[in-house]
């Protein structure tokens, strides 16, 4: 499928100046600003200023509540801010902001504009929405945006947590590369070279400026905002987010449904995929170190996890939402023995390759020295989450996806973090 891409992508000291010039060159001349209280301050008024003083006729809704969530609440609030008017939506805001108003404008046949308020998030020329509906964080197809312009000033003064938590979600690549990489290798899912080497490269350019970016130099700040960008469009050129969102995503996903199941304040998606990038780093370290016979004795002895057994692990971490996330595990939950042996096979015949692709992936303490310098955190204890309910994630996350990441590869070999 071809996804149209932004364009132009502007990140730049006079992004809003170009904003409006584009705007009066589409002829776009009715809006309506997404944005919440915080976003609104640093972005969405000027926004909604730069445009009033172009003549345009501006809407702004500001989202509600202490922390804004991408669900069906913000979607219906967002959908009753709309009058009927052909406006163009501007999200005002980061990756929840952003995802709201794709979604809303996708389904309501509206173009959007990004103006994102810091470079924290991937998604921002993504074309998927990842929404929590029902209590289960799915991903979404909608559009990418028409264009971004993403204002340097804006970003650099962005607070360092979520300067951090985008730079660890591009650390995140290294992990989400080799996992696309593994599951084309044992499972033939769906594959692209090309994405996966551009979606690297992001990863390691920003990897090599770990110090200035944790200064927020203006230009680290710019490279930082072009890599996550890069990789959103990764997606949009692959045409969903295998190559961005491994098993790295999949722990983030099941904190954030714990988080939020029981009522306890939420933590930045970034900051938690770091931490979880450290844990699947630490999965593909003990990965690269087995030896062929190893596996071939591990493999032997590995049996094909009982529907039931499954469907009972499922239950207990996910509770309501359990019937939710077996759908969407189905082919795993329906894997037959000799669909199982097949790919014991495949992992035995392809273990140099395998290693290869584990070879890729920085060992675990230097992941977590590069989100040390950037300030982010590197442990479950830092994100005020237990030893258990890390535990919990590494156990269950791999569910919410149907995909052979690293933590399948681990569960078949016995290995743990």
């Amino acid at each position: 499928m071809h996804y149209a891409k932004p364009n132009p992508v502007v990140v730049a000291n006079d992004a809003l100046e170009q904003l409006v010039g584009y705007c009066q060159q589409q002829q776009l001349t009715q809006f309506l600003i997404v944005a919440d209280a915080n976003t609104d301050a640093v972005l969405g008024n000027k926004v909604e200023v730069a445009l009033q003083g172009a003549g345009c006729d501006v809407h702004k809704v500001i989202l509600r509540g202490q922390e804004v969530v991408a669900d069906a609440e913000r979607v219906y609030q967002v959908l009753l801010a709309l009058d009927g008017a052909p406006r163009t939506l501007i999200a005002a805001g980061a990756g929840t902001i952003t995802d709201i108003t794709r979604f809303v404008s996708h389904r309501m046949g509206l173009p959007f504009l990004a103006t994102p308020s810091a470079p924290s998030v991937d998604g921002f020329a993504s074309v998927g929405a990842p929404m929590l509906i029902d209590g289960v964080k799915i991903s979404l197809p909608t559009h990418a945006p028409a264009a971004i312009f993403a204002d340097l000033d804006v970003l650099a003064q962005a607070p360092r947590a979520m300067i951090a938590a985008g730079f660890a979600d591009i650390l995140g690549k290294f992990t989400s590369v080799a996992d696309f990489r593994l599951g084309h290798l044992v499972r033939d899912e769906r594959y692209d070279a090309t994405i996966a080497q551009r979606t690297y490269a992001v990863a390691k350019l920003c990897a090599d400026n770990a110090d200035a970016i944790g200064q927020a130099t203006p230009e680290s700040i710019r490279l930082l905002m072009a890599a996550l960008i890069e990789s959103g469009i990764c997606i949009l050129d692959f045409g969903d987010s295998a190559s961005a969102s491994g098993s790295e995503h999949h722990l983030s996903h099941f904190w954030e449904m714990l988080l939020l199941r029981e009522g306890r304040p939420a933590i930045l998606h970034g900051a938690k995929v770091g931490v979880a990038t450290v844990m699947m780093a630490e999965l593909y370290a003990q990965v690269r170190h087995l030896t062929r016979a190893e596996v071939a004795e591990r493999l032997e002895a590995a049996e094909l996890p009982a529907r039931a057994a499954e469907m009972a692990a499922i239950q207990a971490a996910f509770g309501a939402e359990a019937e939710a996330v077996a759908r969407h595990h189905r082919a795993f939950l329906d894997m037959t023995p000799v669909t199982y042996a097949a790919i014991k096979r495949r992992v035995l015949d392809h273990w140099d390759e395998i290693q290869a692709i584990a070879a890729q992936v920085p060992p675990p303490a230097e992941i977590a020295r590069l989100l040390t310098v950037v300030g982010g955190p590197t442990t479950p204890a830092e994100l005020g989450l237990s030893d258990a309910e890390a535990t919990l994630a590494l156990d269950n996350g791999h569910y919410l996806r149907n995909r052979f990441t690293v933590r399948k590869l681990a569960r078949m070999l016995g290995v743990r973090g």
